[in-house]
């Protein structure tokens, strides 16, 4: 509370916003989605029916504003085991109903400094490191100060210190599924645009600074390099690509002592409504022994190593994911509009002791219906050294004004 005094202070000062015209801008999304999930060794299914509601405003006044949004999460079909209610006889679906206050922002913006403070969402790069976890209903935030600043064309800053992140578990959150978990984490991320693709160094300090989140296991020093750009290859046709490496150690409480190596290698070609991806990340292990493989807490996970969720936190032998996929677009079915068929394919191995965990196909059908986003999604993993045969269904549309 008392950062967020301080920044609220400091905030308040940078303009003269009461001499100024105030604009105010609702906030309101909705989201109505049915998970199922059938996980072999688990003596029952689970089905889900969610509904998420947000609801808020944003007042601002030439460089200030203020943001207050407010959410919900209730369970109208709830035959599943959220993290905390019904037995965990049936399958995770990490959306436990909630009530919460999901943005409570000051900022302050220029053409060449962006400063927020309070509640709110930090989204770094790919969200790989750090990120919204926006496909949960309850999604993730930070209570931080953060800081952007633009000196020069094409070259960004981009630091933020967060003394809290709430997570997905809401207002039920316990036990290693804590609402909050508290500690000192910078987030530092500095870009510069070249001719090749937006260059990025990063060093990400971590501090789970909970003792019943894995001991304090998860606090890890991260610092990397990444590029991401894409190149025509002619009137039809394009390529996007990503590099990056990272190397991860201990940090602060942590009582492992350990290092590990990331790589990413991605490449899509685009071409005429056509899209093929293929890509290999590495979350490298260190000697083996549990949460000293690269870990990545504040990340948006679901977006990678396949949606069945098994690898969320990395296995202790590492991972390796070679992954290759198709989709094609049409900008118009009917009233439809950003038609899209995707489906990836993961093959999942150690970075040691060459396992073979399992493999997984993720498929999705998505389009837009005015201000409706429905989307089918599919996901079956099939399991050889690590985990169970799991399949997941999703059904969901996303409204917003």
């Amino acid at each position: 509370m008392k950062y967020l005094l301080v920044t609220t202070a400091g905030l308040a000062v940078a303009g003269p916003a009461c001499a100024q015209q105030i604009d105010l801008k609702p906030v309101a999304e909705a989201r109505l989605r049915y998970e199922h999930a059938d996980q072999h060794g688990l003596a029952q299914q689970a089905d889900a029916l969610t509904v998420r509601a947000r609801a808020g405003l944003t007042a601002s006044s030439g460089a200030l504003s203020a943001t207050l949004v407010g959410q919900g999460t209730l369970a109208v079909i709830d035959r599943y085991f959220d993290g905390f209610d019904n037995a965990a006889i049936k399958p995770l679906v990490a959306d436990p109903q909630n009530v919460a206050l999901y943005i409570a922002q000051l900022q302050y913006r220029t053409k060449s400094l962006t400063l927020t403070g309070g509640r709110q969402k930090i989204v770094l790069d790919d969200e790989r490191f750090v990120g919204n976890v926006a496909f949960r209903d309850n999604g993730q935030t930070f209570d931080a100060v953060r800081a952007e600043l633009t000196p020069a064309k094409g070259l960004k800053l981009d630091v933020s210190y967060a003394w809290s992140v709430r997570t997905i578990w809401g207002f039920q959150g316990k036990g290693a599924r804590q609402q909050a978990v508290s500690g000192d984490n910078i987030l530092a991320n500095l870009s510069y645009a070249t001719p090749l693709g937006t260059l990025s160094g990063f060093a990400y300090l971590v501090d789970q600074d909970e003792a019943a989140v894995q001991a304090y296991r998860l606090s890890s020093q991260t610092y990397g390099v990444r590029l991401a750009g894409s190149q025509p290859l002619s009137k039809s046709a394009k390529i996007a690509y990503q590099l990056s490496y990272a190397r991860q150690s201990d940090y602060h409480r942590n009582p492992n002592d350990y290092a590990a190596d990331y790589w990413l290698a991605d490449a899509t070609l685009d071409l005429d409504g056509w899209k093929l991806n293929a890509g290999y990340e590495v979350l490298g292990a260190s000697h083996g022994t549990a949460l000293t493989s690269f870990q990545t807490p504040l990340g948006t996970n679901f977006k990678f190593q396949g949606w069945a969720d098994k690898f969320l936190t990395t296995p202790a032998n590492g991972m390796r994911d070679l992954y290759v996929g198709t989709g094609y677009g049409w900008k118009q079915v009917g009233p439809l509009s950003g038609v899209a068929l995707a489906a990836t394919w993961h093959r999942f191995e150690s970075d040691r002791l060459d396992q073979h965990y399992g493999n997984e196909w993720d498929i999705i059908a998505s389009a837009k219906l005015r201000r409706t986003a429905l989307s089918v999604r599919y996901a079956h993993y099939d399991a050889r050294a690590m985990a169970t045969d799991t399949d997941k269904l999703w059904l969901q549309a996303d409204w917003s004004i």
